[in-house]
């Protein structure tokens, strides 16, 4: 945002004037739950084919297509939006904190003439914001994936959480309090990769569409540069996340965890399920990402949009 000649509009410093850090955690927020309820299926199914074959048994499910009409026909339409109150707990506490982090950190480190951070800055920046917002997250994170999960189990093995708060509560008492915290190492070290490639991939992307000429910085080139941010975030965070989703599905046999951590994971995947099974659900997961990093990018531009236009034009 270029600086203007207005008193209004700028700050004694000479920068531009800016949102406060709570709107921006506010709004950060906001957007990830207002796309979460738009992917929150595609979330399931993906959590549910990183989940098929486990332990070395035959894929329930053949592709996403056969995964999502699975679902369907076994759990009914309310089935595909299973665990929606922690997906929305889940962006509350991660993407408020991240993009909060994000978004202050990047403004801090944007030179006075308005020139912003270099991309190796910026991936830094990604990653200690996605580090921090992971850990806050964890907790709503395992009680996401459990609830996902818990359709494709038989019915007297299933946990049943009738909803996030719920579910936290029950394993707080059941299973110890540090259990919300299961797979956090994995989380974030998948938040780090995420945040790396998905945060400074959207800037960059959308600095060098605006620099190209044929775009101006309105919701098509949110989209675009959206899109392109996706599918690297795809590729660079699925093996990190298939060990991120059975470390906290996991379940104690004989008084021992089914994993000793990530790197078990990854090993015990790539022996028994073939190494491009790190991959396993890339459609669903780019599908549920491409969209949510979509509509939580076009949802953020607009809100912080709308505040400038109300209250920082003057």
């Amino acid at each position: 945002m270029a600086a203007t000649a207005s008193a209004g509009a700028g700050g004694m410093d000479g920068k531009p004037r800016t949102s406060p850090k709570s709107i921006k955690f506010l709004f950060g927020g906001l957007a990830g739950m207002g796309a979460t309820v738009f992917v929150q299926p595609l979330d399931l199914v993906k959590n549910r084919m990183q989940l098929s074959g486990e332990g070395a048994k035959t894929r329930e499910y053949k592709t996403s297509f056969h995964a999502l009409t699975s679902i369907l026909k076994a759990e009914g339409l309310r089935g595909i939006y299973t665990g929606l109150s922690a997906g929305l707990l889940r962006q509350a506490t991660y993407t408020t904190t991240r993009l909060g982090i994000y978004t202050v950190l990047f403004e801090r480190l944007t030179g006075a003439d308005g020139t912003p951070p270099g991309f190796l800055l910026k991936a830094l920046i990604g990653m200690t914001a996605g580090a921090t917002g992971a850990f806050v997250g964890t907790p709503a994170e395992v009680a996401l994936i459990r609830m996902t999960a818990d359709g494709r189990l038989p019915a007297d093995q299933r946990r049943g959480y009738k909803n996030v708060f719920n579910a936290l509560i029950r394993i707080t008492r059941e299973e110890g309090v540090l259990t919300l915290w299961r797979g956090c190492v994995p989380t974030m070290a998948r938040a780090v990769v995420v945040n790396a490639a998905q945060l400074a991939s959207y800037s960059q992307s959308k600095q060098f569409l605006l620099d190209s000429g044929y775009f101006s910085d309105n919701i098509l080139c949110h989209f675009c540069a959206s899109m392109i941010s996706g599918l690297v975030t795809t590729a660079a965070s699925m093996p990190v996340d298939i060990a991120k989703t059975r470390i906290q599905n996991m379940r104690m046999i004989d008084g021992k965890p089914e994993y000793k951590n990530g790197l078990d994971v990854l090993f015990k995947v790539v022996r028994y399920e073939g190494f491009f099974s790190l991959w396993k659900g890339f459609t669903p997961y780019y599908a549920r990402l491409g969209p949510h990093t979509v509509l939580t990018f076009i949802f953020l531009e607009q809100m912080n949009k709308a505040y400038r236009r109300l209250f920082l034009s003057g």
